[in-house]
């Protein structure tokens, strides 16, 4: 996570890493050039507070929220954009963990229609 005021360029190279984007998409999603990206990684220039804020606020949202090249981006409520969570993969680990778990999971779901 983005938590500090001035960023380098290690930290953007890790921001992209956890976003899973290249850097043309990191820009897209910034609204800056691509050039500027890689200007940032080559500590030819720093982000200005504006794409500082951008980054932390890009951060807190994850993966889903970054511009696709050739792609749509997820919807923040389509039940894949809900892979990007932590929070899904900690109850998906307790869900394999935990026989019991599943099978009351399993009758609660029940209820419930399929996703498209």
């Amino acid at each position: 996570m983005v938590t500090f005021s001035l960023v380098t360029p290690d930290d953007i190279r890790a921001l992209r890493v956890r976003l899973r984007c290249t850097m043309q998409e990191l820009a897209a999603t910034l609204q800056v050039p691509p050039r500027t990206v890689i200007e940032w990684e080559d500590a030819e220039l720093f982000p200005t507070k504006t794409a500082i804020e951008r980054m932390r606020a890009l951060d807190e949202s994850g993966p889903v929220a970054v511009l696709r090249k050739g792609r749509r981006r997820l919807s923040a409520t389509s039940p894949m954009a809900a892979l990007a969570e932590p929070e899904v993969w900690r109850l998906f680990r307790k869900l394999l963990a935990h026989p019991e778990l599943r099978q009351r999971v399993s009758e609660l779901a029940a209820d419930y229609a399929e996703p498209e």
